[in-house]
């Protein structure tokens, strides 16, 4: 039996979300505990030219909805980027975990070869539908993920692997 294009994005993008989830809820407890003020957290890079923690949760959620609502054949949500606090952030989180898990499995499953177009400042980029999910939607929101991890970890809070694996 093959594995199912919903099971490679909505059950494996909603877990990565989660996980973010309680990576921040992390960050922003070691910020408070420590007397920093988290907007600290909220603006920290790890290097000029890379986008701060917010746009890092902002991206992910941007490429999660819109990779799935892409495959889908639907419209994501818009969610307009003027989060500006931990609290924005995991509303931010929840509000694209809701949206996934929205989406029905007939919505995605049979559109491994359906046409997928990704519109970017850059210009288009066409993909089937498998291939979008493989790759470039899971690793970029990977990506985000892991570099928002790497933002709070460089800070100082108190995350490891599992906490950004999730408890297996």
């Amino acid at each position: 039996m093959s594995t199912s294009l919903y099971d490679l994005t909505v059950p494996t993008l909603s877990r990565a979300l989660r996980n973010l989830s309680a990576i921040l809820a992390k960050g922003e407890a070691h910020a408070r505990d420590n007397g920093i003020d988290p907007a600290e957290y909220l603006e920290a890079r790890l290097a000029p030219d890379m986008g701060a923690l917010v746009s890092q949760i902002q991206r992910a959620s941007d490429s999660a909805k819109g990779a799935v609502a892409r495959v889908a054949g639907l419209e994501a949500p818009a969610m307009p980027d003027t989060e500006a606090s931990f609290d924005d952030l995991q509303a931010r989180v929840a509000a694209t975990l809701a949206f996934l898990e929205s989406v029905p499995r007939e919505a995605i499953d049979g559109r491994e070869e359906a046409e997928v177009v990704l519109k970017t400042p850059s210009g288009e980029f066409t993909f089937k539908g498998r291939d979008h999910v493989l790759g470039f939607a899971l690793p970029n929101v990977f990506f985000h993920v892991t570099t928002a991890y790497a933002i709070l970890r460089h800070k100082g809070a108190p995350l490891g692997k599992f906490d950004y694996l999730g408890r297996l």
